[in-house]
């Protein structure tokens, strides 16, 4: 573990790691038996919200650990409280260290065999949420008691005993103001619900006043959410804000500081509420999965937003989330880009088709794959969605023909529809220090473009979504007046307008105008690799002659289980892996610039224990230099 790591336990925001400590979106298919949701979320030690979503339709249903197991209640309904029937053990069963179990859905239908479910699992945690039970006693003004740490930036409040609407209060509308999260209605002047004229809520206590939340003989939960905009900007995981739409499709633009992974929006006048998340597909430039708290509705597709590295961008004119002139509010929880990963398993894989999908163990960021009837790496993008690039080609994107299936709609790996036995996928996770994914609009002037790798890239490679075009390469070896092209095997080129000549940041990496990294109107994505000590690393080598074995040290203790090799001379990018071979003897041998099929003849690579052996048969006379990225 890193000093850095150890330090966080010491944050503002109470000491969590990660946001992925406190918050999960989890993807899984109904089995309508036992079903155990590993989120990472310790919901027994430290207790918090599950909300269940099946996507096709059906109730929104949220259990909390301080009303216990079975007991359900609905945000697309007034109706009070449910528990399931002791006799059946259905619907949430546990709270688990590690996530919760589902048994057979009594309600609300998210375990049902072959249904694809989305669940959000809300941790307890100061300054990032709580969950609050108490009885109504008729009092208007009342102060209740809280563990958030931190004034409340929206609270949503449910009677449970009886009937009754979801009163919402949000920092932007203020304490005379409310909206009902089961309703599209318009936010609403009334002081009846936060008794806003006598004064607001604390770091301690939060205000009620008397109708659908606080009535007497009657139960309810409170769900309280922070805003940590007056934290470090290290350790912020949630903000609470709003936005003013312009009615056009270059809508709004909102800086959080930081990307976010999930969203939840309202205009503020007579429209529905949205959930957003990037795990069912927030993309660049299409339709975004959508689910409505107030609905039973379907998940549709029908919207843009666009994440940024420091907030996102409305895309899209509907008055749904851009009503020119009027106000909608919003809560976004951070990305998972907040600390370094402590293993290399836990951000990359490669495997082989398994019959199902290709496992990795994480949620995937992009992958590419080598179908062995095509010979083609096709690159695949969660910020892309169902579009696909090629590394070996300066084409546009265009859609993945071999799926019709939401390629990334899975925590542990990804799929496709058309695959043969043989076919293997190399995979990635975003995370600090190790590798990020920008997607970026192009302006045709020279500017810089934020990232949120934490760390300055050594390597960076662009491809223009929507032209033809070469990719381009940044790399610290040649630094930023030269640029290879991916897709061939050409030397490294002298240019002062694909990076102006500037080198990349800890924050942010800049363009030049040439049309292979920022040209007006073109759509560009971004993948930022980095040194992170016994996980991954960008470095050179330099060839001792033929017949002379070079040993590269990574730092790292079990060897390389992948390795990228460009000569700065004319000659591809190559790459081995320990899943078809890294031994000591012939290896197998592809490349990221050519179609060809595997050279599996030839001895170029050996194990070493850290990072891996060169042989003089490929890497050619004494004194010949070439860069490498290698993953442990």
């Amino acid at each position: 573990m890193t000093i850095e790591k150890k330090l966080l336990g010491t944050s503002p925001s109470g000491g969590a790691t990660d946001v992925a400590d406190v918050f999960s979106t989890h993807l899984f298919t109904g089995n309508n038996v036992q079903n155990v949701i590993n989120n990472g979320i310790d919901l027994a030690g430290e207790g918090g919200l599950v909300w269940l979503k099946p996507r096709s339709g059906n109730d929104h249903a949220l259990f909390d650990t301080n009303r216990g197991i079975k007991k359900s209640i609905f945000t697309n309904s007034t109706g009070a409280q449910e528990t399931a029937p002791a006799a059946y053990p259905r619907d949430l069963t546990n709270f688990n260290s590690n996530g919760f179990t589902l048994n057979q859905g009594y309600h609300t239908g998210a375990n049902t065999n072959n249904v694809s479910s989305v669940s959000w699992t809300f941790r307890k945690k100061e300054k990032f949420f709580d969950v609050v039970t108490y009885a109504g006693n008729e009092t208007s003004g009342r102060l209740i008691n809280h563990s958030l740490g931190s004034v409340p930036a929206m609270i949503i409040v449910k009677q449970l005993t009886s009937a009754s609407n979801w009163p919402v209060f949000h920092k932007d509308l203020g304490g005379s103001k409310y909206l009902d999260l089961n309703t599209s209605a318009a936010s609403t002047n009334n002081n009846t619900r936060w008794a806003g004229n006598l004064g607001g809520h604390t770091d301690t206590q939060f205000r009620v006043g008397l109708t659908n939340v606080n009535k007497n003989g009657q139960n309810y939960v409170a769900y309280l959410f922070a805003d940590n905009s007056s934290e470090d900007a290290d350790d912020q995981m949630i903000k609470c804000g709003s936005y003013t739409g312009n009615g056009n499709a270059n809508g709004p633009v909102v800086n959080l500081g930081w990307e976010p992974q999930f969203l939840i929006t309202k205009v503020v006048n007579s429209n529905n509420w949205n959930m957003w998340d990037s795990m069912r597909g927030i993309t660049a430039g299409s339709d975004d999965a959508r689910l409505y708290p107030n609905l039973t509705n379907a998940e549709d597709k029908s919207e843009k937003l666009q994440l940024t590295s420091t907030g996102f961008q409305i895309k899209s004119s509907s008055i749904s989330i851009n009503t020119s002139g009027v106000e909608t509010i919003y809560m976004a929880i951070r990305a998972p880009m907040m600390v370094e990963p402590e293993a290399a398993t836990d951000v990359f894989a490669i495997s082989q088709w398994n019959g199902t999908q290709w496992p990795s163990g994480f949620p995937v960021d992009w992958f590419f794959l080598r179908k062995a009837a095509e010979d083609t790496a096709q690159l695949h993008t969660r910020l892309m969605g169902n579009l696909e690039l090629a590394t070996s080609s300066s084409s546009a994107e265009s859609n993945a023909t071999f799926s019709s299936h939401r390629i990334f709609d899975f925590n542990d790996g990804v799929w496709n529809q058309n695959i043969g036995a043989g076919d293997y996928a190399w995979m990635w996770k975003r995370a600090k220090g190790f590798m990020d994914v920008v997607a970026y609009s192009g302006t045709g002037s020279a500017r810089t473009q934020a990232h949120s790798l934490g760390v300055v890239p050594e390597m960076i490679w662009v491809k223009t979504r929507s032209d033809v075009d070469n990719w381009a390469v940044y790399n610290k070896t040649i630094t930023a007046t030269k640029f290879f092209a991916l897709n061939n095997a050409d030397s490294a080129v002298s240019s002062t307008s694909f990076w102006n000549n500037t080198e990349p940041t800890s924050a942010s990496f800049t363009l030049g105008n040439a049309s292979g990294t920022n040209a007006s109107g073109r759509t560009y994505i971004a993948y930022l690799f980095a040194t992170l000590d016994g996980i991954s690393k960008v470095g050179t080598f330099v060839s001792g002659g033929s017949g002379v074995t070079v040993n590269v040290d990574c730092g790292f203790s079990n060897g390389a289980r992948f390795v990228l090799i460009k000569a700065l001379t004319t000659d591809s990018w190559y790459f081995w892996d320990t899943a078809r071979g890294i031994v000591s003897g012939n290896d197998s041998r592809l490349s990221l610039d050519s179609t060809n099929a595997a050279v599996t003849n030839q001895d170029n690579i050996d194990p070493y224990s850290a990072g891996f052996t060169m042989t003089g048969s490929l890497i050619g006379n004494s004194g010949n230099p070439f860069i490498f990225y290698a993953i442990a």
